[in-house]
């Protein structure tokens, strides 16, 4: 027996995806090891249709696990995936939102009216305690 479940994916909606943004997840579905099929037939461009699309669909046949991700726009295609291909899209997302977050909280602040100085010594001892405030 087969069946179909819908996985959230953790990007922004497909409405709110720019071709840019979905070719970026695109490049690394198949750099997880995502395989393309293309919808090249009638038949298969119809069912297309009826998937979500940039979202993935988990397909369970007895013990096989396979995931799908409908791109209609873009390529006109099914990326299918194992469960370790998944797994492996998923670590490589958190790696990337991991670094993207580090990135966001280690910016740099720049402003020539910004007086560093008003706020007292910047050293080593310049937190709480004996040397601090």
């Amino acid at each position: 027996m087969t069946s179909m479940i819908m996985l959230p994916l953790a990007v922004a909606p497909a409405h709110a995806k720019s071709t840019a943004s979905i070719q970026r997840v695109e490049d690394n579905l198949a750099a997880a090891g995502f395989i393309v099929k293309p919808a090249n037939t009638p038949e298969r461009a119809a069912m297309l249709m009826r998937l979500p699309a940039n979202k993935f669909v988990q397909r369970i046949d007895g013990d096989t696990v396979t995931y799908v991700y409908a791109d209609p726009k873009a390529c006109g295609c099914l990326y299918v995936g194992t469960q370790e291909a998944y797994g492996q899209y998923q670590k490589a997302m958190q790696a990337k939102n991991l670094l993207d977050q580090q990135a966001d909280n280690a910016l740099a602040f720049r402003d020539d009216a910004w007086s560093w100085g008003a706020w007292g010594p910047w050293g080593p001892h310049w937190g709480f305690g004996y040397y601090g405030w």
